[in-house]
């Protein structure tokens, strides 16, 4: 069985769900900004990018620019990004778009976490200094994603299997409306072959009208042949012809159109919402990864 949450050792939950599911868990960082990566995992992938940002930032820190503090907001729903003043949201991560999360092992102050962005589908690793408490928020986002993920089978997850298999029933039906018209077809051209034998052998020069034959439930077949059709007008000439019965609507053995998934389901089911639950789906499926590494390499990575 796939677990959506990971981490090479296993330790406990350090908030109550309910802290993270009602509310969010605050907290002061320093960010150092983000970068693209190549890939969603790997403590390689992140390891470049922080040293990659950590280089940046030096630069500008001896052009005398600061780094810039932040406030995390971690619950259920994502990761936040906000000014600590303002509290304007910078940057809003949501959970299931998160797939891997890591700490450093050396100086507890760096982690990082890679998300994939909304609008360009690329993958973002987001760097942060923390104050030494970088294994702390680092579990905080997994036990939310955690019980992001448990929230979502409860609710969405289900949803989205319900819904593929009403598709199928959907289908099944579509195909046995479409043998049923079929059926009927059949049925009504032996009827009116039985007719048409009928009135071939009747007595010669009868000009008796005959009465419609009736088939086993007592009821006069359909014919597709109006009763006026062989019937000349007044003026001589023939009536109309009869539109075929290829272009009326077709109906079932008690008068209903035929089903249609198409023309119902999309109603029933909008198109966006099942394509973000589809999205969502997959994003749970591939997991977070949390895992402690050393960031810490080289001797440039003094206090920022």
């Amino acid at each position: 069985m796939n677990r959506a949450f990971s981490r090479k050792k296993d330790k406990s939950w350090m908030h109550t769900p309910e802290a993270l599911s009602k509310h969010y868990i605050p907290y002061n960082a320093k960010f150092l900004g983000s970068t693209e990566v190549e890939q969603p995992k790997g403590t390689e992938v992140v390891r470049d990018a922080v040293r990659k940002l950590k280089f940046a930032r030096h630069i500008k820190k001896s052009e005398g620019q600061k780094t810039p503090k932040v406030e995390l907001q971690i619950s259920i729903y994502g990761v936040k990004i906000l000014d600590p003043k303002t509290k304007e949201v910078q940057h809003n991560c949501q959970l299931h778009r998160i797939s891997f999360c890591a700490d450093d092992k050396t100086d507890k102050r760096i982690f990082t976490f890679i998300c994939k962005d909304s609008e360009s589908n690329k993958h973002l690793c987001y760097v942060f200094d923390s104050e030494k408490c970088a294994e702390e928020i680092t579990l905080t986002i997994g036990q939310a994603f955690d019980l992001a993920y448990r929230k979502f089978l409860e609710s969405g997850g289900k949803d989205v299997e319900t819904r593929k298999q009403i598709a199928g029933l959907q289908k099944r039906i579509q195909e046995l409306e479409t043998e049923n018209t079929e059926l009927k077809n059949k049925v009504q051209d032996l009827e009116n072959q039985l007719r048409i034998n009928q009135v071939h052998t009747s007595p010669a020069g009868s000009v008796t009208p005959k009465s419609p034959s009736t088939d086993i439930f007592d009821m006069v077949p359909f014919s597709p042949i109006s009763p006026q059709s062989s019937t000349p007008t007044r003026n001589g000439t023939q009536p109309p012809p009869v539109p075929s019965r290829s272009a009326e609507i077709k109906r079932d053995l008690f008068g209903a159109e035929p089903f249609d998934p198409f023309s119902c389901g999309a109603g029933e089911f909008p198109p966006d919402i099942q394509s973000k639950l589809d999205e969502m789906q997959e994003g749970f499926k591939m997991g977070l990864t949390l895992e402690g590494t050393v960031f810490c390499l080289d001797p440039l990575d003094s206090r920022c």
